[in-house]
């Protein structure tokens, strides 16, 4: 043979080595169905009666650029190769799985969709404060067998697709528990939680939801959810003696609510973010200001003066350079501070003082009851 064969040989072998890759790794994800660990209702009440929904962390010491780290973990913008797994996914935004071996992720993509802003900005805020959410690394990948947009085209293509932005979503260290509603759970639930039975306390569960009001985060349907047994809580087949109740969709942020979870008005939108009131009506009375969306299971919280001090105090351990990396990382100066429009981003440090303005608004206020 000469050179030119040879090298079209040896590409048509690693091309057929990737699509098998990518075949065993799907079908080794398919052929692991998932569990029911809390069958019964009374196993799901008894879950959340005794969850956590936060643990300490040296706030001021975490970095917000780099993010989680362990295994799976990306370096921001890392340049990331993966096979195209062909599935149909639900929600309504652009995303797809793919291979990285027989590791099976989910990508999320486009240059509209504000969720590869929102989900880094918002995941990476819950980590810092230590609350649950998803791991979320924003990378560029290069996609083998994508179509330039495999939310609408699901069908493999010959060649492959960069794909930028975009991020990695990995689910945090733990076992995600089963139940008779895939595992989520509507916010009213939080308040099912009984400290008496080692649950967390409510200055807790009020503070992880003035966070929500703070965020914005509209599509808080109880899919968005996932209960969660962390690492070594496992005690039996349906047991935990670390329950823990996570977010898990969080890309619909920092934009300002609405009723159809649009994402164009509620995911990352600078113009609608600073529109958007901390309180609804007579600060003192601390009923946040969440406008309910149509799907959602929060709006409006009522919270109390420990659940707002609890979130004051962690918000005010985040230094301003962390607030930078926060909103650098997230690439907000990709998006327009008014999508679907041709105006120009808001620059970091635009954003870096609209938080501490929000965050001030927390602070500042004392709740009478």
């Amino acid at each position: 043979m000469t050179p030119r064969p040879i090298l079209a040989v040896l590409i048509a072998l690693v091309a057929l080595v990737a699509v098998a890759g990518t075949a065993g790794a799907q079908a080794k994800k398919d052929a692991q169905p998932r569990k029911t660990e809390l069958a019964t209702k009374e196993a799901r009440l008894a879950f959340i009666r005794k969850a956590q929904i936060w643990a300490p962390t040296n706030v001021s010491g975490m970095d917000l650029r780099a993010g989680p780290q362990g295994p799976g973990a990306f370096q921001p913008n890392e340049d990331v190769i993966c096979g195209y797994v062909e599935k149909k996914l639900s929600g309504t935004t652009q995303k797809f799985e793919c291979a990285i071996g027989d590791d099976v992720v989910k990508v999320r993509y486009g240059k509209e969709n504000g969720e590869v802003h929102g989900a880094v900005l918002a995941s990476r805020l819950l980590w810092a404060l230590g609350f649950g959410a998803d791991w979320v690394y924003p990378v560029r990948v290069t996609c083998r067998g994508c179509s330039s947009d495999p939310w609408k085209e699901h069908a493999r293509v010959a060649g492959e697709h960069l794909f930028d932005p975009a991020v990695i979503e990995r689910k945090p260290k733990g076992h995600e528990m089963g139940s008779e509603n895939d595992g989520g759970w509507a916010w009213p639930e939080l308040d099912l939680v009984d400290e008496q039975q080692g649950g967390a306390p409510r200055a807790q569960r009020d503070a992880l939801k003035l966070l929500a009001v703070f965020m914005q985060h509209t599509d808080n349907k109880a899919e968005q959810q996932r209960l969660l047994c962390l690492p070594d809580g496992r005690t039996g087949e349906s047991e935990c003696d670390k329950p823990f109740m996570m977010l898990h969709d969080v890309g619909l942020t920092f934009g300002q609510a609405n009723r159809l979870n649009r994402g164009s008005v509620g995911s990352v939108n600078f113009d609608q973010w600073s529109q958007a009131p901390m309180w609804k009506g007579d600060a003192a009375a601390c009923v946040g200001h969440l406008g309910k969306s149509h799907t959602g299971t929060l709006g409006d919280p009522k919270i109390s003066e420990a659940g707002r001090k609890f979130l004051a105090d962690l918000l005010l351990q985040l230094t301003d350079q962390q607030l930078r990396d926060l909103f650098e990382v997230a690439r907000v100066d990709q998006r327009s501070r008014r999508p679907n429009s041709a105006e120009p981003p808001a620059s970091v440090d635009e954003w870096v003082t609209l938080f501490k303005h929000k965050r001030d608004q927390i602070v500042s206020n004392r709740c009478t009851s």
